[in-house]
Formats: C-alpha cells, sequence, structure tokens
C-alpha cells in the first residue's frame, strides 16, 4: 500500500514538474494551454498510466488528432468522440461518460489501427487527456 501511494506521488510531483503551461503550435495547428493540471488523480488502483508524454513527442498525427479534438472536430472516423468506457481501468475512475476516445491514425494500416487518445470532460477540453499505442493496455498522460 505505501509504495503504491509513493509511486502515484512520485509521479505526480514528476509530472507537475514537467508541465510547462504555456500555448504552442504543434503539427501546424494550435494546442490550447494548460494540458494536464491535476496531477493528483494521475493514476488508477489498477492503472497503467507509464508516466507522462509530452506533446512535442507525440507521433505527428497524434498531435493533429489532438488539434481536431480542441476544435471540435471533423474526425476522420464515425467513432471518434464516442465515450470510452475505461473497462480496462487504466484511466483514473470516473463516472460514465467522463472519457470520450479519438483514433489517432497508423500509418500504412488498413483499419485504426491501435493508437488512441482519451479525453476526459468536456467535448474539446484537451487539459485531461491520455495517450495509447497498444489499444488501451497502457496509457501515458498528455502533458505540454
Amino acid at each position: 500500500m505505501a509504495r503504491k501511494w509513493l509511486r502515484n506521488g512520485a509521479l505526480a510531483a514528476v509530472l507537475a514538474i514537467g508541465s510547462l503551461g504555456s500555448t504552442g503550435i504543434v503539427s501546424g495547428g494550435f494546442v490550447p494551454s494548460a494540458l494536464a493540471r491535476d496531477y493528483s488523480q494521475s493514476g488508477s488502483p489498477t492503472g497503467q498510466i507509464e508516466g507522462a508524454i509530452a506533446v512535442r513527442q507525440l507521433p505527428k498525427e497524434a498531435a493533429n488528432t489532438l488539434n481536431l479534438i480542441a476544435a471540435g472536430g471533423p474526425y476522420p472516423y464515425p467513432k471518434d468522440g464516442v465515450v470510452f468506457g475505461n473497462y480496462e481501468r487504466q484511466l483514473p475512475a470516473r463516472p460514465r461518460g467522463y472519457y470520450h476516445e479519438y483514433t489517432v491514425p497508423t500509418p500504412r494500416a488498413k483499419n485504426r489501427g491501435a493508437r488512441r487518445i482519451v479525453c476526459g470532460g468536456a467535448l474539446r477540453q484537451v487539459d485531461n487527456c491520455f495517450y495509447t499505442d497498444d489499444h488501451y493496455n497502457s496509457f501515458k498522460r498528455i502533458v505540454e
């Protein structure tokens, strides 16, 4: 129990230090400032949030997807923006409807691929988003 608390507390400290808090242009689009402000809920009891990833470290397709989310679309896939159920319990527990998922296109994939961005809160809000490149097996919190 103490180890889990220490791990989550250390993760929160690392994420807080890594947040830059500025507005920037990413891959030719606008990404609002203040990504990932609340680090107190950065992990879940059974979650696999593996630290953080800066917007500039995301694949360009993921940065483009963030821009689309902030703009409210249009999205390339019909399932983009649907409620993400968090059935895998990888993200912090929230009421149903809190999380929405968006496809991050995978070059040369014949389907939607395994990459997604899942954002919590209101639609078009990108300050509580997570990136997965392994179809929900693990996530990284997106920070500026």
